[in-house]
């Protein structure tokens, strides 16, 4: 405690303790019946809060009374209002409330306690709650934000995690076989009997059931598809119950299983192999050798991984043309001559030439060569002439670039034949088909509609894109917002639609709507980079997280009066109860599955119960205890399936309560 108080933060602890004793002063104000006395009593107060304090550290609150000193004439006509003004404009500018919320629920989220972290999520909903409960049981104000804002940002988010999930969502289901489709099938309907059949059986009024799903799944999105059903007319509360009250029993029993799910969810994956009698860095090293080392899979196209250059088995190294037999040979020339390596410059005295212009050699010249790094310390030398130390030389740019094989393109060519023709300077990384990863042999045929990715000088990179009719697509910031609209409006519009089974309407919903959306999206791209435009993954990720907390700052504006009500008699004690068994069981669950029925290695059984539950904390503590990364091969694929499934989940609890 000492180190936080007297540590870099101890300015903005200090202003907040001043404010603090300004709001304290309010009460005491009112009851001197004087803005001076207000003013008075709050020096005071600082003053002995400092002394009280005195024994723990000086420094922070000494500051705080410093501050309440010099601030207090300025203080003085808002005397009367003391915290109450505060919660007075935060109800007039909901825009301060949801900021407030988020720079305070942020940093709360990153706080760890034993290795466990609220996150920011949680921290801006803990936050957004507390500001809401005392501006209602203090001053009666009762915050009321737009549903639009909350309706924007609940959709963003949505589109953003589809996005996420999506590359991986189809490809990984048929690549994962139908023991992972099992396993998260397992995992999502468990939740949900426990859960939702938890609630009714102990009495717990309607909203708790999909809290709970989204607590105890640690799946906040949950939320957002289960208010969507109250707003879209697919679920209406019962005559007597406000919509409110349903939406505040839905953020309570999240509230409660969120933490117990986390701290559950990382232990249970983290000890289940030693559960069942192994050793997890035994296992791990086993499944790393039966999987070739743990994969080594191409990032699929359309997202940011895909054009990390990683290592490489070309190199570039310098030499000095030496040999009479290279003199006046042009780039490409030698390039027909050995294949296996190119000249990508040259530099002759202060002149620097690019490859590009197929210029040609001259006695003395310095060339930069690229080719596999054992190859041309065995024969670059002998061919070429003496290697030497010329950055200008080595200093070529590669990019790496996924290209789409487009009509018109020599479709049906082998990857050998595309080679001698376009594949100066470049080194094929990978093939895609449909999303699927070929293998890169030279006799592989190459057909309209693949995707070719590609390493290399840019000008070779758009030489072979020309030849191929396809589009460069390399890593880029720019995000195509004109695409990302008329897909959110596509979505939208899935969502609005309804089928009614059994006299029970059901519909997408407009959250979920726009998730779906987004997977077609992610998996179009797969087939065609250049489809709909780039989003990177620092503009992906940003809306995921805008959208999500400001989202979650409006929920707990609204329902934050009324969530002290939904805290009655036992009602706590159900929630923890019903909210850690549906983190827990479930998973267990499924281990047990891939254990004795498909016969998965432990380590790998593990990280695919960590995707099927959504826990990437769970998945983090079982990569360091079996000090391996193989246990997180199978994780995406159940993750990408149960993301989906839980709010199909989350929204039949909503309608069925």
């Amino acid at each position: 405690m000492r180190e936080i108080l007297d540590g870099p933060c101890r300015h903005l602890i200090a202003a907040c303790l001043a404010l603090a004793l300004f709001g304290a002063g309010e009460a005491l104000a009112q009851a001197a019946d004087g803005g001076s006395a207000a003013v008075a009593t709050m020096e005071e107060g600082a003053a002995a809060v400092a002394t009280t304090v005195e024994g723990m550290t000086g420094a922070v609150f000494s500051e705080a009374e410093s501050l309440a000193h010099t601030l207090a004439p300025y203080v003085e006509p808002l005397a009367g209002c003391g915290f109450g003004y505060i919660f007075r404009l935060l109800d007039a500018q909901p825009f301060l409330f949801i900021f407030l919320a988020m720079a305070l629920g942020y940093p709360l989220g990153r706080i760890v306690v034993k290795g466990v972290s609220l996150g920011s999520t949680a921290g801006t909903l803990v936050v957004g709650l507390a500001l809401s409960i005392i501006a209602f049981t203090g001053f009666g104000i009762q915050f009321e934000l737009p549903g639009l804002v909350s309706t924007i940002f609940l959709s963003m988010f949505m589109y953003a995690l589809g996005l996420k999930v999506g590359p991986s969502f189809f490809p990984g289901l048929m690549r994962g076989g139908v023991g992972l489709v099992i396993m998260g099938c397992i995992v999502i309907v468990a939740n949900f009997i426990i859960c939702y059949g938890g609630a009714m059986l102990v009495g717990l009024d309607p909203g708790y059931a999909p809290g709970l799903i989204s607590g105890s799944y640690t799946v906040t999105a949950v939320i957002g598809v289960a208010t969507s059903a109250m707003q879209g007319g697919a679920w209406t509360p019962p005559d007597g119950m406000p919509t409110g009250q349903v939406a505040a029993n839905i953020a309570a029993g999240y509230a409660i299983s969120y933490v117990l799910a986390t701290v559950g969810g990382i232990l249970l994956i983290k000890y289940l192999p030693q559960m069942f009698g192994k050793d997890p860095v035994a296992e791990a090293k086993a499944a790393e050798k039966a999987l070739g080392g743990g994969g080594g899979d191409a990032a699929l196209p359309g997202i940011d991984a895909a054009f990390v250059m990683g290592a490489s088995p070309l190199d570039i190294r310098a030499y000095r043309v030496e040999h009479d037999e290279l003199v006046g040979q042009t780039v490409d020339q030698l390039f027909q001559k050995y294949p296996h390596a190119a000249v990508l410059r040259v530099v002759r005295g202060d002149r620097v030439i690019e490859a590009e212009a197929n210029p040609s050699l001259q006695k003395g010249d310095i060339i930069g060569v690229r080719g596999r790094y054992a190859s041309l310390i065995e024969k670059a030398g002998e061919i070429v002439g003496t290697e030497v130390n010329e950055p200008r030389a080595r200093d070529v740019a590669i990019e790496v670039a996924d290209i789409h094989v487009g009509k018109g393109a020599p479709g049906g060519r082998t990857v050998g034949d595309l080679a001698r023709e376009i594949g100066f300077g470049l080194y094929l990384r990978a093939i895609f088909r449909q999303g699927h990863q070929m293998p890169v042999l030279p006799d592989a045929r190459v057909e309209v509609g693949d995707v070719l990715r590609l390493a290399g000088p840019d000008w070779a990179v758009r030489k072979a894109a020309r030849t191929l009719r396809g589009k460069p697509i390399t890593f880029s910031t720019f995000t195509e917002v004109m695409f990302l609209a008329l897909a959110l409006v596509i979505g939208y519009c899935v969502g609005l639609l309804t089928l009614t089974l059994g006299g029970i309407p059901f519909a997408l919903g407009t959250s979920a709507g726009c998730m779906l959306t987004a997977i077609g999206v992610a998996t179009l791209r797969t087939w065609n980079p250049a489809f709909g435009g780039p989003m990177s993954e620092g503009a992906r990720s940003f809306i995921q997280d805008i959208g999500l907390n400001v989202f979650i700052a409006v929920l707990a504006a609204k329902v934050g009066s009324k969530v002290l009500d939904s805290f009655q008699g036992t009602t706590v004690i159900w929630l923890a109860i019903i909210g850690l068994l549906g983190a827990t069981v479930p998973p267990f669950l499924a281990f047990l599955f891939g254990n004795y029925v498909t016969k998965m290695n432990v380590v790998v059984n593990a990280g695919a119960c960590a995707g099927a539950r959504n826990s990437t904390p769970a998945l983090n503590a079982l990569l360091d205890r079996s000090r391996s990364a193989i246990g997180a091969t199978p994780y995406p694929v159940t993750y990408a399936l149960t993301s989906a499934m839980v709010l199909i989940s989350g929204y039949i609890a909503m309608i069925l309560s």
